[in-house]
């Protein structure tokens, strides 16, 4: 009975034994999963904290004074602080201080900075950003793909502008040892389609520079400072991609003489002029960037414009005369499929008057008649209807000038 009662004893030990132990495990386990739940509870705490923390910096900078806008003109010095001069975008000049937070270094003419409102002090440079509608007039692969070859005549007007543009992007040690500085500015004049636009893309190919081609039309904008913003980036632009040939096609549209107006619009364009002519004067080094500028109409453009120092050499373009007429004519047809016993002649005795541009859509409408005959050679015949075609073209748009004017 006593070995019995022993092992009664024995095995309900054992169970009290194994019901503890299974006990504390459930208990751990609770621990475990309680603990986790205070880890994962303490993650989202500390991003609650976080969002907090920057929703307060949002709000404090919302309740902060917008910043002001300006262009750095000139850097003043003085024994304890900086000062600066600066323009608005109304073009208003004013001399602000320099936070201490701003380092000397980081100080440079032309670059955009943050004013504080109150004060006009500068708080930050801003980054040199250019405008996409800007980098989009910089020419694809860089280089136009027109050689001096493909310009007949002209030889004069190659002269010029290999001296006052290609020599000082190739050889501009060359200037120093002589003592001069090189020619900052070139202006085309002309009648349309005399081969000005040719002109300057061949200088950019033999300097193997890049291309940046504006339209005076596209600086006019009604926005007060628009223009003259794009002025400034269009230099940066070509500061960046140097050496650079910067053209200016039609700055008629742009440079017409100044007039007094209280038209909004006649003052937008005042002030583009003003900062295309600060931009020529050299304010701020334009390193290797050659300006071409082109224009039909020379007798509208301002004076202040043309003085030297800004456009220092003046090229004429002129009406083709017979000899110009026939290189051109050459250049064209070598590049097409014309007939034996071709009458070249009496083809450009035809032409009388006719620019570059004439005689490249004559080419082009001969070819088109012979495509209309489903004929592979340019005859005599279709030049002749080309030409009389291009005469008709010419004369109902002299017609349509008339009516008006």
């Amino acid at each position: 009975m006593e070995s019995q009662s022993s092992d009664n004893n024995q095995r309900k030990e054992l169970k009290d034994n194994e019901s503890e132990k299974s006990y504390i495990d459930y208990l751990e386990k609770k621990i475990s999963i309680l603990e986790n739940k205070r880890q994962r509870k303490n993650i989202k705490i500390q991003k609650k904290k976080q969002e907090i923390k920057n929703l307060i910096n949002e709000i404090t900078h919302l309740k902060e004074l917008p910043l002001q806008t300006g262009t750095m003109l000139e850097i003043l010095e003085s024994e304890n602080a900086y000062k600066a001069i600066i323009a608005d975008s109304l073009g208003h000049e004013f001399v602000v201080n320099v936070s201490s937070n701003i380092l000397r270094e980081n100080l440079m003419p032309g670059k955009m900075v943050a004013l504080n409102q109150r004060n006009m002090t500068i708080i930050e440079i801003l980054p040199d950003n250019i405008d996409p509608f800007i980098q989009a007039m910089e020419l694809v692969d860089n280089i136009p793909d027109i050689s001096y070859e493909n310009i007949g005549g002209l030889n004069n007007q190659i002269q010029e502008v290999r001296e006052t543009v290609e020599l000082p992007l190739i050889n501009p040690l060359l200037f120093k040892k002589v003592g001069i500085d090189p020619p900052k500015g070139v202006l085309f004049y002309g009648s349309p389609g005399t081969g000005k636009t040719l002109l300057a893309k061949a200088v950019a190919h033999e300097t193997k520079a890049t291309f940046v081609r504006i339209v005076g039309s596209e600086l006019v904008n009604k926005f007060i400072g628009e223009g003259a913003r794009m002025v400034r980036d269009i230099f940066l632009l070509a500061k960046k991609k140097a050496p650079t040939i910067l053209f200016i096609d039609e700055l008629d549209a742009l440079a017409g003489e100044r007039l007094e107006s209280d038209y909004g619009g006649d003052r937008e364009v005042n002030r583009t002029l003003i900062q295309l002519m600060a931009e020529l004067d050299g304010f701020n080094n334009r390193e290797n960037v050659r300006i071409i500028a082109a224009t039909n109409r020379i007798d509208i453009i301002d004076q202040a414009l043309l003085r030297p120092g800004r456009f220092d050499r003046l090229v004429f373009f002129p009406i083709p005369n017979k000899d110009t007429r026939e290189k051109i004519f050459q250049i064209y047809l070598n590049r097409l499929n014309i007939e034996e016993n071709f009458d070249l002649k009496k083809i450009i005795n035809l032409t009388e008057d006719m620019t570059g541009a004439d005689i490249k859509a004559i080419c082009i409408e001969a070819g088109m008649f012979a495509i209309r005959d489903n004929n592979d050679i340019i005859k005599d015949e279709y030049i002749f209807k080309a030409i009389n075609k291009i005469k008709d073209i010419r004369k109902i748009n002299k017609e349509e000038k008339k009516i008006y004017s």
